[in-house]
């Protein structure tokens, strides 16, 4: 009897916590769960959202669901529009089996072509995977650091900084301003950042935002104040993610 008593004690007390709470608020322990990509689904799009927040939300490449759906650069949509979470299926490219007609023509064309051009097409490209992934981040607030990235147990998709309501936020790194608003359920006034085409960053639950979408901003700029909004504590929240993957900030921002 008493177990049942205590049972119900529980729920009552659950139940009441949950009417008494601000609405849109959830408790910080539960905020960035379910990292995972969501690869099924359509999402219908509303006022505020961008081709980015969409990805952001759904934990994917902004540019994978541009290829998927058609949207060119500079990724403008509509409301209404309707996304597709799918992944598109890989296509198999046929191989023209048709024999040529001159053997020994063509294979002095290939022999001069592989030693004329292999170096340089090498070459180019590591040139722009290194320019991609060649970016230095900055702390993007001066508290310490409450709460680590986590992809187990209790998923935290980032790290919380600690700070005071109007103290300042910083672009970790130079950028455009790609999302700009309070449209992400869980993050309050947020801004994402895009660097390059590898790399964007997040700063969630401001009190005041300083910079709009399509705005661009240098590393160390200020382009928020710490707050509370969507979260029950003061803080920041900051995201980093490489090709829509949420990683550890802390492998990317210098020790303090």
């Amino acid at each position: 009897m008493r177990l049942s008593w205590r049972l119900l004690l529980s729920v009552f007390l659950l139940t009441s916590l949950a009417a008494c709470s601000p609405r849109g608020v959830v408790p910080l322990e539960d905020r960035y769960r379910s990292a995972a990509p969501v690869n099924k689904g359509i999402h219908v799009v509303r006022k505020g959202d961008t081709l980015f927040s969409i990805a952001w939300r759904y934990h994917r490449d902004y540019k994978e669901l541009a290829r998927n759906n058609g949207i060119k650069y500079p990724y403008r949509i509509h409301p209404g529009q309707r996304i597709s979470l799918y992944k598109a299926s890989k296509k198999v490219t046929k191989t023209n089996k048709t024999k040529p007609r001159n053997k020994k023509a063509t294979k002095t064309s290939r022999y001069k072509k592989s030693v004329n051009n292999a170096k340089p097409v090498q070459e180019k490209v590591a040139n722009q995977l290194h320019k991609k992934v060649n970016i230095s981040f900055s702390w993007p607030a001066k508290g310490s650091v409450v709460q680590r990235f986590s992809s187990r147990g209790k998923v935290n998709k980032g790290i919380n900084i600690a700070g005071k309501r109007g103290d300042p936020v910083f672009a970790a790194a130079q950028g455009v301003v790609v999302y700009s608003g309070p449209g992400l359920v869980g993050y309050g006034n947020l801004i994402i950042i895009k660097h390059n085409e590898t790399f964007l960053s997040a700063y969630a639950h401001n009190h005041r935002l300083l910079v709009k979408e399509g705005q661009r901003v240098k590393a160390k700029q200020k382009i928020a104040e710490i707050g509370s909004t969507g979260t029950t504590k003061t803080l920041l929240h900051f995201e980093i993610r490489k090709r829509g993957k949420p990683v550890d900030p802390m492998w990317y921002l210098p020790k303090r």
